[in-house]
């Protein structure tokens, strides 16, 4: 039997009380999936003020470092559907246009002046902000800068206000900054920093290219986890075949566009059609008749279900364990150096995709954590005991909501003590050691070429 969660979920995807479980009856059936509701929150539409958890910890406890991990914001999709009307988004930003920002317009100002900054790369050759009428494919869209100017001031709220993080002087060294080399990654990055630190010195700001998703850097190497990655599509596509309700809405869907079932399904329809539910649009029609909720709820509901089975059949776990570790071993690394006193790059942020949160999540052990929704931000705060100094803690938030106990490194100590936090080794351990135990090896090098028994 699965222990399942039995409090009400929250709208970030957690339950208030996650760290408690009970033994479920057998009868008891999995909650209903909602596509629609799960739909809503994957868009993550700029409305109410959220509640954070960042930033809490006893008054004794001292703040010395912050990573920050985000997914872009909301954009145009990758993908169109054959024979239909793109989706008309204007990418311009105005102010006056829903949603908006009260930082909006002096962000807009602040970017064209941005030549003084270091861009790696091809970084400097992508525009800072997104301005076309009728948005280019994956193109970051109001909506998603949006997103990212409140990410920025809540986080500019806990850190910079209340637990002065970086003082006004704050140096280039203290921050790190990467993103991938897409104009939606780069342009999430500068309105997030444009509200975390408002009218920033571009002299400062050194932003570093990431040329791979998955951000392993210099330890992209794995043959393993590219086998675990095809044995994951090959599950991700025994399931897509079984589901009759998903075959008989592609057909449908085929028809009323009038192209092959297959052509319509390598379109990636359910990429396009978010973008339409997303902001409101009526989905498109033909001659023929129009494509409607009905086809986007199957569709959606598809996806929900083959993210549970996922978690289950665990191949995507083993891939997210090697996918990740450059990338986690990079934090962890950097942390242990601000806890020997170090004081450079105490704030970190990495601009990414969802294909970087997901599997970052699942090697942490973060199982119950939705998938990421645009603009996403997993959050990685180091502390210092004030009355042990050498003692050193991280807490993990996901969204907003604490999740360090929820992590397999984590999940025993909180059973066994009253810190709110958990200590630096734990993490430290579960990177540079644990994460291998499962491929019977020592270390990366040896779990990316060790076949399984």
């Amino acid at each position: 039997v699965h222990l399942i969660p039995v409090n009400p979920i929250r709208e970030d995807g957690l339950n208030h009380k996650s760290r408690k479980r009970i033994m479920p009856d057998l009868l008891t059936e999995p909650p209903a999936i909602d596509p629609v509701y799960e739909a809503h929150v994957y868009c993550n539409i700029p409305t109410i003020a959220e509640r954070s958890m960042e930033g809490h910890a006893p008054h004794y406890f001292k703040l010395v470092s912050v990573q920050v991990l985000i997914r872009h914001g909301d954009r145009y999709p990758l993908y169109a559907i054959p024979k239909t009307k793109r989706p008309d988004i204007d990418c311009m930003l105005l102010p006056s246009r829903k949603p908006s920002h009260p930082q909006l317009e002096a962000f807009i100002k602040h970017m064209s002046k941005g030549s003084a900054a270091q861009m790696d790369g091809s970084l400097s050759s992508l525009p800072r902000y997104p301005s076309h009428s009728l948005c280019e494919m994956g193109e970051l869209t109001q909506t998603g800068v949006v997103q990212h100017l409140r990410n920025g001031q809540l986080l500019r709220d806990i850190y910079i206000n209340k637990h002065k993080l970086l003082l006004s002087d704050w140096t280039a060294k203290q921050l790190y900054l990467e993103t991938t080399g897409k104009s939606r990654t780069l342009q999430s990055a500068l309105a997030l920093l444009y509200a975390f630190l408002p009218d920033f010195d571009w002299k400062k700001i050194n932003m570093r290219h990431q040329w791979s998703t998955i951000f392993c850097s210099g330890s992209c190497d794995c043959p393993m986890r590219n086998h675990y990655l095809e044995e994951e599509q090959r599950r991700q596509y025994t399931l897509r075949v079984k589901n009759n309700d998903l075959e008989k809405i592609y057909v449908d869907m085929a028809k009323i566009v009038g192209i092959p079932t297959r052509q319509l399904r390598a379109s990636n329809p359910i990429d396009s059609l978010l973008c339409y539910f997303c902001h409101n649009v009526s989905f498109p029609c033909t001659q023929t008749g129009c494509i409607g909720m009905e086809h986007f709820k199957v569709i959606k509901r598809h996806q929900l279900e083959d993210e549970r089975e996922r978690q289950k059949k665990k191949l995507y776990f083993l891939y997210a364990l090697l996918a990740t570790h450059p990338l986690l071993n990079q934090t962890v690394n950097r942390l242990q150096r601000i806890a020997e006193g170090k004081k450079e790059e105490v704030f970190v942020l990495y601009s990414a995709h969802d294909v970087t949160l997901s599997p970052v999540l699942s090697a942490l052990g973060i199982t119950e954590a939705r998938f990421p929704r645009f603009a996403a931000r997993l959050v990685f705060e180091l502390w210092q005991d004030g009355k042990r100094p050498k003692e050193h803690f991280v807490r993990i938030l996901y969204n907003g909501a604490d999740v360090t106990f929820q992590t397999s490194f984590c999940k025993d100590y909180y059973k066994r003590s009253s810190k709110p936090m958990c200590p630096l080794e734990k993490f430290v351990n579960f990177v540079k050691r644990d994460m291998f135990l499962v491929f019977n090896s020592t270390s990366y090098y040896d779990a990316c070429r060790r076949r399984p028994l």
